[in-house]
């Protein structure tokens, strides 16, 4: 099946916090790549919301139980279908939450910019939603790090995690 054109997504950003030193112009086009790349239809919407630790802390919680703090979650539409259509009948692959004091701490840690951090992260919420998963399998994790590799040199980031 040929893949589609990345302009073919429809990706809305907001950054709900002060994010002057990341360069967000790079974020869409980021996520429509690797949409087209993971062959997503044509037409399939994503959400991105760029947002501090304590909102990222508190949907955690909220839809996963968990009461801490993490630099990126995913949130599908459904679990049970691939797509769910959205208002006007447009599918939706889901919802990303990037926390943005957590990727300029990890940033600094590993001593790479942060817009590959915030790269990294973007990557790896949207290969969660096309159903990667790294937690406790080992071969899974692996092919999901060669993915995230993958889409991080073709763009010319430079990740060190």
């Amino acid at each position: 099946m040929p893949r589609s054109s990345p302009r073919a997504y429809d990706v809305s950003l907001e950054v709900a916090v002060a994010a002057a030193q990341l360069d967000t112009s790079a974020l869409v086009p980021l996520a429509q790549q690797v949409m087209a790349g993971e062959s997503v239809p044509a037409g399939t919407s994503l959400s991105i919301l760029v947002t501090g630790d304590e909102e990222v802390r508190r949907l955690n919680l909220q839809f996963l139980g968990i009461d801490e703090p993490t630099d990126v979650l995913s949130f599908p539409d459904s679990d049970d279908q691939e797509f769910i259509a959205a208002a006007g009948g447009a599918a939706h692959l889901g919802d990303i939450a990037i926390a943005l004091p957590t990727a300029i701490r990890q940033a600094a840690e590993v001593g790479h910019g942060l817009d590959a951090e915030v790269a990294h992260l973007l990557v790896h919420g949207i290969l969660h939603l096309r159903g990667y998963d790294h937690i406790d399998n080992p071969p899974e994790e692996k092919r999901m790090r060669e993915r995230e590799e993958h889409y991080l040199v073709e763009l010319g980031v430079v990740h060190h995690h």
